[in-house]
């Protein structure tokens, strides 16, 4: 239930270091009363000393819930938390728990200490469960708070191969949806302006750019590819610098919106129109999508089916622990606009 890892200190280990019974032991992890102040320090003596970590679902059977859940952002870079993929994510999680007696927490984690603080908050029973956003591949939070015990839920994933809970949206087949959209209306020279390699995410959209390149018999050159970080600003200067070394481009596929908004700029900046000149298309289909000129053309993601869904996995995490890690992947749908 706990899925702890082979020599992990046990609550017995914890009560024969102690000298006392393992039910002494529960009484001072649960702060109960009637138990004296020398066997009470004598415990948390014994629990520093072998680093053991409390059964947080026992502690929930016990009544010792703490009726709160953090969603946690990880994103290193401040400026990331102006994009609107988090204010929507915060919007609709905080929808799924408005029927709940669940409390939500947000906080933001981005060094080693903040992690490691993040997790002896967690361990110390003050929330039940997290839920992690834009976490990178070497992101060790999750096994962190899974070695503990913590229900948590991924948005996202940090590798194809992730072992922890998440929810994702089918990213490769967004982006090969998209390409091929371009590729079907006569656009041959289309480039990308990509996200952090190191986020899955963004591996997943230039894999679909990729393959739908492929399919059409296209080759994608090396200077069609501009890495971009999600935001307006990196978009700009990609779709700059893809008008200096490709000016035969004709096509566009940001794998953000925001990315697509700061292209957007660029080639107007440029006088390129859009889209007789180039073709845009974008991915998320935030509002943004339809205030821009011309209008966006984007991959929604059902960012609040997304959120829901987390919040769903995550208490019935919390409700009935399970050893089995579960992965859920929602669709995406191309929204056709006057920018594509």
């Amino acid at each position: 239930m706990l899925r702890r890892r082979p020599g992990t200190p046990t609550l017995e280990e914890v009560a024969a270091l102690a000298g006392v019974g393992r039910g002494t032991v529960s009484r001072v992890i649960n702060n109960a009363a009637g138990v004296k102040d020398t066997t009470r320090r004598a415990v948390q003596r014994a629990i520093a000393e072998l680093g053991y970590v409390p059964n947080l679902a026992a502690r929930t059977l016990a009544g010792r819930r703490a009726d709160a859940v953090a969603l946690v952002m990880t994103e290193p870079d401040w400026r990331q938390f102006g994009e609107p993929f988090f204010s929507e994510i915060v919007r609709s999680v905080g929808d799924a728990l408005t029927e709940t007696e669940v409390q939500l927490l947000l906080t933001l984690v981005r060094t080693d200490a903040e992690r490691q603080r993040l997790v002896e908050y967690a361990r110390g029973g003050r929330v039940d469960g997290v839920m992690l956003m834009s976490v990178h591949a070497t992101d060790p939070l999750p096994d962190m708070l899974a070695e503990v015990g913590l229900p948590t839920v991924l948005l996202g994933r940090r590798s194809g191969d992730e072992s922890v809970t998440y929810v994702d949206a089918d990213n490769v087949g967004g982006a090969r949806a998209a390409v091929s959209h371009l590729l079907d209306t006569g656009r041959r020279a289309v480039a990308t302006i990509t996200g952090p390699p190191d986020m899955y995410v963004a591996q997943c959209r230039l894999r679909g750019y990729r393959e739908a390149m492929e399919r059409a018999g296209v080759e994608p050159r090396e200077s069609w590819t501009v890495r971009g970080d999600f935001s307006a600003d990196s978009g700009h200067r990609a779709m700059a610098a893809l008008i200096e070394r490709a000016p035969e481009i004709d096509g566009v596929f940001a794998a953000s919106d925001t990315m697509a908004a700061g292209a957007l700029g660029a080639l107007r900046a440029a006088g390129r129109r859009v889209p007789d000149d180039v073709a845009v298309i974008g991915f998320d289909d935030f509002p943004l999508a339809q205030h821009t000129d011309p209008k966006l053309t984007t991959v929604r993601q059902p960012l609040e089916e997304i959120g829901h869904t987390m919040v769903r996995l995550l208490l019935e995490e919390m409700e009935e622990p399970s050893t089995a890690w579960r992965h859920v992947i929602h669709r995406t749908e191309l929204v056709l606009r006057g920018s594509a």
